[in-house]
């Protein structure tokens, strides 16, 4: 077998690449990270107990896969989490045919989000094959705040069964990367509707052809709580559609364009994992 070869330009390639992950996690730091401590398997809970030795019944989807997928027994310890930053250890206490209940092992604790509260408006109503349910995961995984469905010229519609079918796929990624905060997914909203949210935010970015990259807009920009990434639907934007949210304040980038690079667009999104939540 003939040994592979570290060309320079390789190397070259490699240095550029690392030093743009630094640069876009400095901007994202946070000193918190929304991963299970000791590998505990976590499950979603919308109420839970204000002090320890509170009890929780869990039922539903969250029994079935504690029970059914995971196999957990009585004695079995977990996390649960309420999707607003609120977590707790638990120990499984009684397993019966309707559900089980798990005894709160700790008081409660709460995180509030850290990093840049990102917003995802993006154009996918005619994205077919799957890739609406990965740019929804992702986004999710990235720690995206929210995604909104913008409805365009070129993207007018979103059934409501498959908004049914994102907001499964969001919470299942969630709970898959262990955040602590849902992801939103907001109804559909056309372009009117987002251009006084536009007008509104100090931080918002569109991808657009040429445009300068968004790594030069970040570094250019003072950081703030919240802001608004905005992409377009296969064939883009119209020209008039393109016009009024630039003058809304956008900021144009050029190293996002389309759905198809959306990953790279939302990698800002991921702050450094240090220490646990």
């Amino acid at each position: 077998m003939q040994a592979q070869v570290w060309s320079p330009r390789l190397a070259n390639l490699f240095t550029r690449s690392c030093k743009t992950t630094n640069s876009l996690r400095a901007f994202s730091s946070s000193p918190f990270s929304n991963q299970s401590r000791g590998g505990l398997p976590r499950f979603y809970s919308e109420q839970l107990p204000p002090s320890k030795d509170g009890v929780v019944r869990v039922k539903g989807d969250e029994f079935w896969h504690m029970t059914r997928v995971l196999r957990l027994k009585i004695h079995d310890r977990v996390e649960l989490f309420d999707g607003k930053g609120v977590l707790v250890e638990g120990c499984i206490q009684n397993i019966d045919q309707t559900g089980l209940d798990i005894v709160v092992l700790e008081n409660p604790k709460s995180v509030s989000p850290h990093n840049t509260q990102w917003h995802v408006y993006a154009a996918f109503g005619t994205l077919k094959g799957g890739r609406a349910d990965w740019l929804v995961e992702k986004c999710t995984e990235l720690g995206s705040c929210s995604v909104t469905p913008l409805l365009t010229e070129r993207s007018p519609s979103i059934s409501e069964n498959r908004v049914d079918r994102l907001q499964r796929v969001s919470f299942a990624a969630a709970k898959q990367c262990q955040r602590l905060h849902e992801m939103v997914l907001n109804p559909p909203m056309k372009i009117g509707g987002l251009l006084p949210l536009v007008k509104s935010s100090k931080l918002s970015f569109i991808a657009t052809a040429e445009a300068k990259p968004v790594f030069s807009a970040l570094s250019s920009m003072k950081r703030e709580s919240s802001g608004l990434m905005i992409i377009g639907p296969e064939g883009d934007f119209t020209e008039k559609e393109l016009n009024v949210i630039l003058e809304a304040g956008a900021t144009s980038v050029g190293d996002i364009q389309g759905l198809a690079t959306l990953a790279g667009c939302v990698y800002m999104l991921r702050g450094p994992k240090k220490g646990a939540s």
